[in-house]
C-alpha cells in the first residue's frame, strides 16, 4: 500500500460515522455502574454507624484510588499535547473523560473532610501535646489550611480540565489549528503546577496519616502510580472498543505496542522510587522516617509488601520485555487489568495500616467503599465518553501521527 493510499484511508477512518452498536453498550454499562456505586456507599454508610473509624478509612481508600486514576488521566493528557504520538490520538477521548470526572470527586471529598478527627493524628489534642514534630507543623496542619489547599488543587485540575476538553472538542469544528496550540501551551507550564500541586495533595491526604513521618520521595511515587495506572485503564478500553468504529479502521499493533513500552516505563519508574525511598529511609534507621514502614511489614502485611513488589514490578516486568507481548492484545490486556488490581492494593496498602497497626486487617466496607466511588466514577466516565464525538478531529498532527502506525 502506498503512502498517498494509506492516508486516504486514514483519513476515512477518523472521519468514519461512529459504530452505533457501542452507544447502548456504553449506557447499559453506566445503569449498572450507578447502580453499583449507589448500593457501595449505602452499605458502607450503614457500615459507619458500626464502625465509624474504619469506614472513614476505607472510604479514604477508594477516593484515592479513583481521584488518582482520574489525575493520573489529566497528566498523561497534557503529556501527550507535548509529545504527539500516534497512541495518544486513539485513547484522547478516553483521557479527557477520565480527567472530566475531577469537579465530581470534589463533591466525593466532602466525607474525608468529615471524617478528619478519625483519620489524621493531627487532629487530636493529645496527640499533638506528646509530638514535637506535629506542633512545629499546626500552622500547616489545620483544618483551614487543608480545606483552603483542597480548594486550590481540585480548583487548579477543574480548570485545567475544563479548558483542556473545551479547546479539544472547539478544535473539532474548526481547520484553524489555534485551539492545538493553545492546548499545547497550557500543558507545558500546566505539568509543573500539576506536580507541584498534586504533591501536596498527596501529603494532604495519605503522608500524614503517620504523625511524624514524611518522605520526598513518597509524592513522586504516588503520581508515577497514578500515569501507571491511566495506561492501563486506557489499554484495558481500547482493546475492549477496537472491534467498533472509528477505532476500527485505525488501531494497529504498533500502537498496542506503544501503550505497552509506556507501562513497562512507568513500571520500572514506580518500582525504582519505591525501593529508593525504603533503602535511604531503612538505612537511615530513624526512628520517625521508619514509622511509616514499621506499621506496613507488621504481621500480614509485610505478605503485602512483598506481593507488590512481585506483582506491581517484577511479574509486569518481564512480561512487558517481549516486543511480542506487548503486541498481543490479550495479553496486554491481561497484564494492564493486573496493574490496575495490583495498583489498587498497593493505594490499600498506603492506607489501612495506619488504622490496622499490629497485623492484616481487610474490612467488608473496603470493598464497599471502593465498589461504591467506582460505581460513581465509571457512570460518570461512560456518560462523557457516550456523548461526544469518540476521536478528535482536525488536530493538523493527527492524520500522520495515526498513519505512522499503518
Amino acid at each position: 500500500m502506498s503512502a498517498s493510499a494509506t492516508e486516504t484511508d486514514v483519513e476515512k477512518a477518523i472521519h468514519a460515522e461512529p459504530d452505533t452498536a457501542l452507544a447502548p453498550t456504553l449506557a447499559r454499562w453506566q445503569w449498572v455502574a450507578l447502580v453499583i456505586g449507589i448500593v457501595g456507599l449505602a452499605l458502607s454508610g450503614v457500615g459507619a454507624f458500626f464502625d465509624a473509624r474504619q469506614f472513614f478509612f476505607s472510604y479514604l481508600f477508594g477516593f484515592v484510588f479513583w481521584t488518582g486514576l482520574s489525575l493520573g488521566m489529566l497528566c498523561v493528557l497534557m503529556m501527550h499535547a507535548l509529545t504527539n504520538g500516534g497512541w495518544g490520538f486513539l485513547i484522547r477521548r478516553f483521557l479527557e473523560a477520565g480527567a472530566y470526572i475531577l469537579p465530581l470527586m470534589a463533591l466525593l471529598f466532602l466525607p474525608v473532610f468529615a471524617g478528619l478527627g478519625y483519620l489524621y493524628p493531627w487532629t487530636d489534642p493529645n496527640v499533638v501535646a506528646h509530638s514535637e514534630a506535629l506542633q512545629k507543623k499546626q500552622f500547616y496542619l489545620n483544618a483551614t489550611a487543608l480545606v483552603v489547599r483542597t480548594v486550590v488543587a481540585f480548583g487548579f485540575w477543574s480548570v485545567a480540565t475544563y479548558l483542556l476538553n473545551r479547546w479539544s472538542f472547539a478544535q473539532d469544528r474548526t481547520p484553524d489549528a489555534a485551539y492545538t496550540r493553545r492546548i499545547r501551551a497550557f500543558a507545558a507550564p500546566g505539568l509543573v503546577a500539576f506536580a507541584l500541586i498534586t504533591s501536596l495533595a498527596i501529603v494532604d491526604w495519605i503522608m500524614v496519616l503517620e504523625k511524624d513521618w514524611y518522605s520526598t520521595v513518597f509524592a513522586p511515587q504516588v503520581i508515577i502510580g497514578q500515569i501507571l495506572a491511566a495506561f492501563a485503564f486506557c489499554a484495558v478500553l481500547l482493546s475492549l472498543v477496537r472491534q467498533y468504529l472509528p477505532w476500527r479502521g485505525l488501531v494497529r499493533t504498533e500502537h498496542f505496542h506503544s501503550l505497552g513500552n509506556f507501562l513497562l516505563a512507568f513500571t520500572m519508574m514506580w518500582a525504582y522510587l519505591a525501593v529508593s525511598q525504603l533503602i535511604i529511609i531503612w538505612s537511615g534507621n530513624k526512628p520517625v522516617e521508619i514509622e511509616w514502614y514499621l506499621h506496613r511489614v507488621a504481621g500480614g502485611w509485610k505478605w503485602v509488601a512483598v506481593f507488590l513488589g512481585v506483582c506491581h514490578f517484577a511479574v509486569p516486568f518481564f512480561v512487558l520485555l517481549g516486543r511480542e507481548n506487548k503486541e498481543n492484545i490479550r495479553v496486554l490486556r491481561g497484564v494492564a487489568i493486573g496493574i490496575l488490581l495490583v495498583h489498587a492494593v498497593d493505594v490499600l496498602w498506603q492506607v489501612a495500616p495506619s488504622l490496622h497497626r499490629a497485623g492484616l486487617v481487610v474490612s467488608w466496607m473496603d470493598f464497599t467503599a471502593f465498589a461504591g466511588v467506582g460505581g460513581w466514577w465509571l457512570a460518570a466516565f461512560l456518560a462523557r465518553l457516550k456523548n461526544h464525538a469518540r476521536l478528535p478531529h482536525n488536530d493538523p498532527r493527527l492524520e500522520e501521527a495515526i498513519a505512522d502506525g499503518h
